[in-house]
């Protein structure tokens, strides 16, 4: 038997304990041969030498990832604990940086798939990101488009999405069109107050800069120079697809976001994403990224949520 003493340093320990020791007791779950005792930035730890070199490249990697990401969730964590989590150490850490947010909050790249977003924008002018809730392929792509706009490399965004009603009736809504249809729009709100200050974005969206409109504002538009997002694409018929897909000008980017398992299209509506899916891959210059459970930066409830629809339907279809 061992005994070993780590010093948790240049970190809050918080950070690696968790709320109320919820972190630290995950981490004594998959290490329960091993006595493990945390009293400030010490962590006293007793048992095999082999089991106690294991828990110490846990430990470390757990304190790399809050060094690159400032912040952990007890989805990642299980990830790491897993190793579900490849931590790239040789690659440079600035590699994952998309830009400072409002706050001056870094914006990073969190999972594999979101890394592999950033990496396809800069290779192919059109990207089909396509998972479930809580992946954040929604605030990735926006997050990517606020960068090319502060670097100019477009001179505006298009932020758009089919309003289709998820069992409500928009007439119903009060207000005019623009209040009726704001609600649908409000995560891409939510994304850009995350990442400009509140003065520049009113002035950007005052000047339509940025644009955020519902697909069917995109009828008859060429759009050139300009860094377009297609959010909820689940929900677009194959007339509304192809409609969007064929609005791309010159020195374009296009992000097409969705998720399959949330279509709220009518039963016989085929989505035009999962169209999309078949008809485009040959495609040169067109990618499809896949996000999954292991991409999901909300509540822990939410990988598991998504892990039981697939299971179900699965079952569904056997």
């Amino acid at each position: 038997m061992s005994e070993r003493t780590l010093q948790v340093e240049n970190i809050d320990p918080v950070a690696i304990y968790g709320a109320n020791n919820k972190y630290l007791n995950l981490i004594k779950s998959h290490f329960p041969k091993l006595k493990i005792t945390a009293r400030g930035n010490q962590i006293m730890v007793n048992g095999k030498e082999t089991l106690i070199l294991e828990f110490e490249e846990k430990v470390q990697e757990i304190i790399n990832y809050l060094h690159r990401f400032n912040a952990l969730t007890i989805n990642q964590l299980e990830r790491i604990l897993k190793d579900e989590m490849v931590l790239e150490e040789s690659q440079d850490a600035h590699s994952d940086l998309i830009l400072h947010g409002s706050n001056g909050q870094p914006i990073k790249a969190r999972t594999l798939n979101q890394r592999k977003m950033l990496a396809s924008v800069l290779e192919k002018d059109m990207l089909f990101a396509i998972g479930p809730a809580g992946t954040g392929k929604t605030y990735t792509a926006v997050a990517l488009a606020v960068k090319a706009l502060k670097n100019k490399e477009v001179k505006r965004i298009i932020l758009t999405r089919p309003a289709v009603e998820a069992g409500e009736n928009l007439g119903f809504l009060p207000g005019d069109l623009k209040e009726k249809l704001d609600p649908y729009l409000q995560p891409l709100y939510d994304a850009l107050r995350d990442m400009i200050p509140a003065e520049k974005l009113a002035f950007y969206l005052e000047n339509q800069v940025i644009q955020i409109a519902p697909l069917a504002f995109m009828r008859g538009r060429t759009l050139d120079r300009a860094f377009v997002i297609l959010d909820e694409a689940q929900n677009t018929t194959h007339a509304q697809m192809k409609m969007f897909l064929t609005r791309m000008g010159q020195s374009a980017k296009f992000i097409i976001t969705g998720d399959a398992s949330q279509i709220d299209l009518p039963p016989k509506q085929k989505s035009g994403l999962a169209e999309a899916e078949k008809v485009l891959k040959p495609i040169a210059g067109i990618d499809f990224i896949y996000l999954n459970e292991h991409d999901v930066i909300r509540h822990q409830l939410v990988k598991n949520i998504i892990k039981a629809y697939e299971a179900e339907e699965a079952k569904s279809k056997k």
